[in-house]
């Protein structure tokens, strides 16, 4: 049976000094204790380690090779301990995160990037993923973590608030709606409004449509040929507008710009994750919590 650590570290700390006073009062025990310990780890061993005398301390062949050897063991041993902590404290392992693609505009990265950052130990990848497939993904393990534009439905998750964002329309800088600081929805309403595919994401679908359940005349809703084109090409005609979130500021390309609708209810942004979390998953949570306060994505 290998001897106990404590005793262990005693013994190194004695083959320095030589001297069980000194050494006593190094680790800070009575030198009877000391005592009682190098002879407890010298008969574990079934060998001596040490020759005493009145006046000095001397290591024997095997007390020598014991000094030599015993403190790579124990730096081996101290790193096999961090590393376990760092596990259960959600800092090592893989962690697989499927976002939408609107999402991944600026939210998904800056979550992506501060688990890296933060946790060296930890390897992280992210994939754009259909919206309604995300939560059923987390569920059935698939993936640890999913970031969503509104609140999905579906079982064997939970959902955590990550962003509420306000509500408001992308258009050309040149439309005569743009020199507004803010648009009434009626306004908008009297454009032609792009929306995204319904089966991209119902949620996030509906809501946008209801903001103008109550205008008349009815506007004229369409869904553009291609589902995520970065160059937003239908809204450079200055007649389209897009309802957008306001993370549309940051990658809104030359030639458009983003304008909030008033009185109109914000946009969320969820964190999705397993009803039963392990120590990666209360990580991930944490760092998120964290990261939605700096960058105040949520109000206070």
């Amino acid at each position: 049976m290998a001897p106990d650590t404590v005793s262990l570290r005693y013994f190194l700390v004695l083959a320095q000094e030589l001297n069980f006073t000194r050494a006593a009062a190094r680790i800070g025990i009575a030198q009877p204790a000391l005592s009682a310990r190098m002879r407890r780890l010298e008969a574990e061993l079934g060998t001596a380690l040490l020759v005493r005398s009145t006046r000095s301390v001397v290591l024997t062949t095997a007390g020598a090779v014991l000094a030599e050897s015993a403190p790579p063991a124990l730096a081996a041993l101290d790193r096999a301990w961090d590393t376990a902590r760092s596990a259960a404290a959600g800092k090592l392992g893989t962690l697989r995160i499927g976002y939408s693609l609107s999402a991944g505009a600026e939210t998904a990265p800056a979550l992506v990037d501060r688990l890296i950052r933060g946790n060296s130990g930890l390897e992280v990848g992210a994939v754009p993923m259909a919206t309604p497939e995300i939560s059923p993904a987390v569920a059935d393990g698939r993936i640890d973590a999913g970031i969503t534009r509104g609140e999905q439905p579906g079982r064997g998750v939970r959902r955590f608030l990550l962003r509420r964002e306000r509500t408001g329309v992308q258009l050309a800088q040149h439309h005569p709606l743009a020199e507004h600081p803010e648009i009434e929805i009626a306004d908008a309403a009297a454009y032609p409004l792009r929306l995204p595919d319904r089966a991209a994401n119902p949620v996030i679908h509906d809501q946008l449509s209801a903001l103008f359940r109550d205008t008349r005349p009815h506007p004229r809703f369409h869904t553009p040929a291609v589902s995520f084109d970065m160059s937003q090409r239908d809204l450079r005609d200055g007649v389209t507008l897009a309802p957008a979130g306001e993370a549309a500021v940051t990658v809104s390309p030359a030639g458009l710009t983003w304008r909030p609708l008033r009185g109109a209810p914000s946009l969320t942004i969820h964190l999705v994750l397993p009803r039963e979390q392990s120590p990666l998953h209360r990580r991930i949570r944490a760092v998120a919590k964290t990261l939605a306060h700096e960058l105040h994505w949520l109000p206070d």
